[in-house]
């Protein structure tokens, strides 16, 4: 189908991947203490929602042309280190305010950290690569449905992902519940989520494309 082959090695080889640690794990896990579940499934979709402009960008051929091109990859490397060395010094200066459990303006904290996690991977040219690198090990060479089927793929990946994702930020609140009134705790996570971002942004930065 769609030029789709061995498939359901493709979603054990997407589950694992999924349920690796990584930035996108800390990312939501911090999110959860500081917000609880809300907060968490926020990132989680931001984070899936900017692996689906990957997606919908390698099934139309976008991505392979921006990793064919050493400026736009340059240029789209630079932003996004950028961006991300921006958010994690606004992390590391916030200030968190505290009212019990509950967030003061949640709803404009959800959607930074939403369009934050968004953000993270949009701007990354190395999820691109690894879109590129994976999903056309699963498409037969000479499938006349090339675009559907990364597209197929890439939206399988992406729900297993963010399942995934969801049940890290609902064990990750649950298991945080006591501290997210704490305003040392908080603080602490800031600065940890801001360090993170610093660092993927120097990462980002440094990445040569292949």
């Amino acid at each position: 189908m769609l030029g789709i082959h061995e498939l359901w090695l493709f979603i054990l080889s997407g589950l694992l991947l999924n349920i690796t640690p990584g930035p996108d794990t800390i990312y939501i896990i911090g999110r959860s203490i500081q917000f609880g579940w809300r907060g968490g499934a926020a990132a989680a979709l931001g984070i899936s929602g900017g692996c689906l402009i990957h997606i919908f960008g390698a099934s139309i051929g976008l991505s392979a042309l921006l990793m064919a091109s050493s400026t736009a990859f340059a240029l789209l490397k630079l932003i996004g280190a950028a961006y991300l060395v921006f958010a994690g010094l606004q992390m590391l200066w916030s200030r968190p305010a505290i009212a019990g459990p509950v967030v003061r303006d949640e709803r404009t904290s959800l959607r930074r950290v939403f369009w934050q996690g968004v953000m993270t991977n949009a701007l990354n040219p190395k999820v691109a690569l690894f879109f590129l690198a994976f999903l056309p090990q699963f498409v037969a060479a000479d499938s006349p449905h090339k675009p559907l089927a990364f597209l197929t793929l890439g939206l399988i990946f992406i729900s297993t992902g963010t399942a995934w994702c969801l049940f890290i930020a609902a064990f990750a609140a649950k298991a945080a519940y006591r501290i997210r009134g704490a305003e040392g705790a908080i603080a602490w996570v800031n600065r940890a989520l801001g360090g993170l971002f610093i660092y993927l942004g120097i990462r980002v930065a440094t990445l040569e494309a292949r």
